[in-house]
């Protein structure tokens, strides 16, 4: 038993998402701001979520979010 907890990685909690399946949900890169001058097609590909690839996936497997 460990003597203290595990504690989650903030940063990893709040990018990436666990569906239900079991796949990661993410969001896509360079979405956060400055919007207004990007073209309207990268902005509306902004919005879907994509999920994170497998090898991506099996490295977050060891962190806590």
């Amino acid at each position: 038993m460990p003597k203290n907890k595990i504690k989650s990685h903030k940063g990893t909690q709040k990018v990436l998402n666990v569906r239900d399946g079991g796949s990661i949900k993410i969001g896509h890169p360079g979405t956060r701001h400055n919007t207004g001058k990007k073209n309207s097609a990268s902005n509306r590909c902004g919005r879907k979520a994509s999920a994170l690839s497998n090898a991506d996936a099996n490295r977050f497997k060891k962190v806590q979010f």
